[in-house]
């Protein structure tokens, strides 16, 4: 194409020409245009070759763009408009095809190729009647065409299956409505229609993911789908997925910012969504404070999503259990639980029913984890656990003994162990024999604590439920005594009595 400058210069030249011959001005012009549009015609059918060119190595997107500069270069040209809508289909674009292979029939109503393209869209599309239209026509030129033949062959037992679905729909029959609005997708796979109605069939089926895949298959076949995909979220939302709920809604507002549902509810919904994953951060990093409180404010903020009121209470069950509230914990597992069976939160409770030497509740709720899911880890350990502990409760509790939670750390552990062997020292009993024999007993006891609980593979054998002074375990022994020989810097001097 000529630029600015050149046109400039030409038309000086053109004057300075009329001046001296009007003939060689025309002359001049003519040759002029006979070199543009030359050029112009050159530069299309560069990009209709290299266009070609990206078909074969199936660069879709660049094949897209050469075409479009070449219809730009030639509005005229009903090829260049059916290459470029071939590429449109390829894509997935039925819409931008559609526009194009309008095109080429305006340009040329004979192009059957076109028409048969235009055809199978509308069949894919579900516009049975346009697409009959489209092969009557081309059967009226040609009447053994072999492709209109077969395409036309497949509307009416399309036509007639959506026709079905919708009957036993209206009578309630979601199987046989879903088996065969399901085989009208076959023939019709881009139809946003038959897709919105058997979304309508799983939700009246209680079948809220089958729905969802549903809606989602025509958020992507409309781009402009705002209502696609403001039922999208909603549905996620009801099902307690309000991450996901908030990603769509937010799809919506891209196509219409100000819609006038879309936005309350992402304004709702992304509140919910903040707490939510706060909570869930708070209980990763142990910070259980911050954990029960963010999960407090999900249940003020949605008092009627029944899913969303359920993930709040499984959270508080997880931060109270964790953080050894065993009443709050028991409460909102037992709460959750009447919402929604989980295994994590049989699990939750049955920990906390163990925090409170509840032994008999700890083994149900992991047993009834374990009916949920035989595999689970967590729960399977747990039932050893509580029931390792259960037995042990006859046998000596050396935390007990010391008096510290199970959490206890080793230094809290040995201050515990200081605390209690001074009480108990024998020699504090001299003058009462009686309470000496309770005192050595209840000395020994302390100093079999200790070695269990500042050993590490010895207080991890004894949470598990065994005792690994226990002679009847087979690892079991007295304990060291050695460590008393200078408590407090100076010795102690008794003597044991054991009968």
């Amino acid at each position: 194409m000529l630029n600015f400058v050149n046109i400039k210069g030409m038309e000086v030249y053109t004057n300075l020409l009329l001046k001296l011959s009007p003939y060689l001005a025309l002359l001049f012009l003519e040759c002029i245009i006979d070199v543009s549009e030359a050029v112009s015609q050159a530069e299309i059918n560069r990009h209709l070759e290299l266009g070609k060119e990206c078909l074969a190595r199936g660069q879709l997107a660049d094949a897209l763009s050469h075409y479009h500069s070449a219809v730009d270069g030639d509005p005229s040209n009903y090829l260049t408009y059916f290459k470029r809508g071939t590429v449109y289909l390829a894509l997935g674009k039925a819409k931008n095809a559609l526009s194009d292979l309008d095109r080429v029939l305006d340009l040329n109503s004979e192009f059957t190729p076109a028409r048969i393209n235009r055809g199978i869209i509308h069949l894919k599309q579900a516009n049975y009647d346009l697409a009959q239209l489209d092969f009557y026509n081309v059967l009226r030129g040609d009447p053994y065409n072999a492709e209109a033949n077969d395409y036309l062959q497949r509307i009416d037992p399309a036509k007639e299956s959506k026709r079905a679905a919708e009957y036993y729909f209206g009578h309630n029959d979601y199987p046989n409505a879903i088996h065969l609005v399901t085989e009208a997708l076959e023939t019709s796979p881009w139809a946003s229609s038959l897709y919105d109605l058997r979304a309508e069939m799983h939700l009246a089926n209680n079948d809220y993911m089958a729905a969802i895949s549903d809606i989602r298959s025509t958020t992507k076949l409309q781009s402009d789908n705002t209502e696609g995909y403001l039922r999208l979220s909603q549905l996620l939302y009801k099902m307690g997925h309000a991450t996901d709920a908030l990603k769509n809604i937010r799809e919506c507002l891209k196509l219409d910012p100000e819609h006038k549902e879309c936005f309350p509810f992402y304004k709702k919904i992304k509140k919910v969504e903040k707490f939510l994953t706060e909570a869930e951060t708070a209980l990763e990093n142990n910070e259980y404070t911050q954990c029960i409180s963010h999960s407090e404010k999900v249940l003020k903020t949605e008092k009627e999503i029944t899913n969303i009121i359920f993930e709040g209470k499984k959270l508080l069950c997880s931060c109270y259990s964790r953080s050894e509230q065993s009443t709050e914990a028991i409460q909102f597992c037992t709460e959750a639980l009447e919402l929604g069976e989980d295994v994590n939160i049989y699990c939750d409770r049955a920990e906390a029913y163990l925090q409170t030497d509840m032994y008999d509740d700890a083994i149900r709720d992991y047993r009834q984890a374990l009916e949920i899911d035989s595999h689970h880890e967590r729960a399977k350990e747990g039932l050893g656990k509580a029931e390792n502990r259960q037995k042990q409760s006859e046998k000596r509790d050396y935390y007990k003994i010391l008096d510290v939670k199970r959490t206890a750390s080793k230094k809290e552990i040995v201050k515990a162990y200081r605390k209690m062997a001074q009480k108990w020292h024998p020699d504090n009993y001299t003058n009462d024999e009686k309470m000496k024999k309770i005192a050595e007993k209840k000395f020994i006891d302390i100093a079999a604590a200790k070695e269990v609980l500042t050993d590490e593979e010895k207080r991890r054998q004894f949470d598990m439920g065994e005792d690994p002074l226990d002679p009847e375990s087979g690892k079991g022994g007295m304990p060291n005594f050695h460590h008393f020989q200078n408590f407090h810097g100076s010795p102690f001097q008794f003597k044991f009595h054991f009968n």
